[in-house]
């Protein structure tokens, strides 16, 4: 595909379609003299275009935020593939326009960052931890609900954080058998593996943040340093997690670790604690996949 500068596209205006390829808020925000909108992040990106320019050997210009992101290159490969045969990438995007000091249209930019503070409480209800747990031939997994728990941010820092597991509300979501399920369900209760009865909650408690600098959206932007507390034991645990803010009200935390069953005192089918178990293994570790939203404490 061709790549055309900010002069050569300055000299181009008005002799092809100029499509902004980021999200509609960012195409409200700042856009390019002229620019037509069409996200190339959406699935509808390819009829959008041919709502736009019908005819595909008509001349576009794709742009977007600049590099390094990927976001015009992107849209103009998708639209060369879909046919369009005459597909500019103006890969310098805003950046190099805005650099060149060249005039934009918009509302103006507007930060992405949110910075909440304050105290945020655990919505037990759309909160849930996903589980897996393992042998040599099988898996089972599920979920179990959230009893209770709050994050601390400050000025958009996270600072402390805990969580309370309901035991009581452990479910197995795979088995169909209704009986086999509840045996299941059963057996994880018992003394071999959680003691629920005596034991009808268990605890995550942050005790430092440590934020990960190198982070991208999408992947881990804290390491949560802490204590585990299952069966009455109490453990440190460590793991890397993302949170984010939707808007200053509400938060989101997500994180996928493994805990060694064996180390809160679940013993049953632990090869390294039995000996020729055969096919009555099972998996020392546990799959935990944490999914947490929080709302702004009112208190």
């Amino acid at each position: 595909m061709k790549m055309i500068t900010a002069a050569e596209l300055k000299a181009l205006a008005g002799s092809a379609t100029l499509i902004h390829v980021l999200p509609e808020e960012r195409f409200a925000q700042q856009h390019l003299p002229g620019a037509v909108n069409a996200c190339a992040y959406e699935m509808v990106f390819l009829s959008k275009v041919a709502e736009l320019v019908a005819d595909k050997s008509a001349s576009i210009i794709v742009y977007g935020a600049g590099a390094p992101s990927l976001d015009s290159s992107t849209a103009a490969g998708k639209l060369e593939k879909a046919g369009y045969t005459n597909v500019c990438d103006f890969r310098g995007g805003l950046t190099e326009w805005l650099q060149n000091g060249l005039a934009v249209e918009g509302t103006g930019l507007q930060g992405d960052s949110i910075n909440p503070d304050g105290i945020f409480e655990v919505d037990v209800e759309t909160s849930v931890v996903r589980w897996t747990g393992r042998n040599l031939f099988n898996h089972h997994q599920g979920t179990i609900k959230l009893a209770g728990g709050h994050i601390e941010v400050q000025n958009g820092a996270l600072k402390a954080a805990r969580f309370t597991l309901d035991m009581n509300r452990i479910v197995c979501e795979d088995l169909v058998d209704t009986a086999y399920n509840a045996l299941l369900i059963r057996h994880l209760r018992d003394d071999d593996f959680f003691a629920v009865d005596r034991f009808p909650t268990a605890e995550f408690v942050c005790e430092h943040a440590e934020p990960l600098l190198a982070s991208t959206p999408g992947t881990p932007n804290y390491t949560l340093h802490g204590a585990m507390t299952l069966r009455g034991v109490t453990k440190p645990l460590s793991f890397p997690a993302v949170i984010a803010a939707a808007d200053a009200d509400h938060l989101t935390g997500q994180a996928q670790f493994e805990i060694d069953r064996t180390q809160f005192g679940s013993h049953y089918g632990s090869g390294k604690l039995f000996a020729f178990l055969g096919k009555h293994v099972v998996n020392d570790h546990i799959h935990l996949h944490i999914k947490l939203h929080a709302v702004r404490s009112s208190l």
